[in-house]
């Protein structure tokens, strides 16, 4: 069963939270997480890895049931079997769909949820789940030099996180011209999928 939660912020909505707790049948301080801050790069991004790692914390998982994932070398699916969820943190989409592509850890992903675990996205954590990566392009910036924007393609859509009115003409323009349907979600809410079923919490 295929099992996403996709945020644009983690955890800020309790019920986020709640959701993600319900999804894996154990109790609290037996869940253990894949942790993947990779794509944070700068002091800001890595002040909200630390917040993010402090909310699953703050729902009962242990420090030390929280492996935290270095993407600069190789995993396979065999290291992380024993874990219930994977956490992809935000930052740089650009960068983040770069090293995961790097070192094979998309498919590595793709087995993981497709064994009845449970990913949790955040930002452009959310994003890589998708086609591609596209909807990051006017909001972070392409210093890796990445053309292929094709992404893991586990859903047949993208997340449009952290909208804002303001955002509304950037994000239409850009829906009118990919043949996907795109999603966006403010800083409270999340898309949650459960195999094909599609559900906005908020």
């Amino acid at each position: 069963m295929k099992k996403l939660l996709l945020t644009s912020t983690g955890f800020t909505n309790e019920k986020i939270g709640e959701r993600f707790s319900s999804l894996i049948n154990k109790r609290p301080d037996e869940i253990k997480v894949v942790f993947v801050p990779t794509a944070a790069r700068e002091d800001i991004e890595w002040k909200y890895v630390e917040e993010s790692k402090q909310e699953l914390i703050d729902i009962g998982i242990c420090v030390d049931n929280l492996n935290v994932l270095d993407l600069d070398r190789k995993y396979s699916y065999e290291d992380l079997a024993d874990y219930d969820a994977m956490y992809v943190c935000g930052g740089n989409t650009f960068y983040l769909l770069k090293k995961i592509k790097e070192n094979g850890f998309d498919q590595v992903m793709k087995e993981f949820i497709k064994n009845d675990k449970v990913y949790v996205g955040v930002s452009a954590g959310s994003i890589i789940p998708g086609p591609d990566i596209g909807i990051a392009e006017p909001f972070d910036v392409n210093d890796v030099g990445l053309i292929d924007f094709s992404s893991l393609n586990i859903v047949d859509f993208v997340v449009s996180p952290h909208y804002v009115e303001e955002e509304k003409e950037i994000v239409d323009n850009f829906i009118k011209n990919v043949d996907y349907k795109v999603i966006p979600i403010t800083d409270d809410q999340a898309v949650e999928v459960i195999d094909e079923q599609v559900l906005i919490i908020e």
